[in-house]
């Protein structure tokens, strides 16, 4: 089943965008990494707060950080669609690197989504 594309838009045809379930899951990730905790009113316990994370010094205690926040975000709002394996962070070069290796619940299939942002 297809949900609302995020960011919500209009495809080629002029309807509103639909995405596919795996491309739904990146989506949902996405937005939990992205947002603060708090910022989404009717949802305020969504997010994991490593977008703020780009401010602090780059090294080994921003990876740790952000490991856990994210994990501890991911598991908390969509624990009842994927199966968390692990989340790896690495700070290279003023780039932090977000690896999530999860399984989908209703389908069983593996998949790995990696997210860059620089800090």
């Amino acid at each position: 089943m297809k949900q609302l594309a995020f960011p919500f838009r209009i495809d080629r045809t002029g309807r509103t965008a639909l995405a596919e379930p795996a491309r739904e899951v990146r989506e949902l990730l996405e937005q939990i990494l992205f947002t603060m905790p708090g910022e989404r009113v009717m949802r305020p316990t969504l997010g994991s707060g490593a977008a703020q994370l780009v401010f602090e010094p780059a090294g080994d205690q921003l990876a740790a950080s952000t490991q856990h926040l994210v994990q501890a975000a991911v598991q908390t709002a969509l624990g009842d669609r994927i199966l968390l394996d692990s989340v790896q962070v690495a700070v290279e070069d003023f780039m932090l690197s977000v690896t999530i290796r999860y399984r989908d619940r209703t389908t069983g299939g593996a998949a790995t989504e990696n997210f860059t942002v620089q800090v």
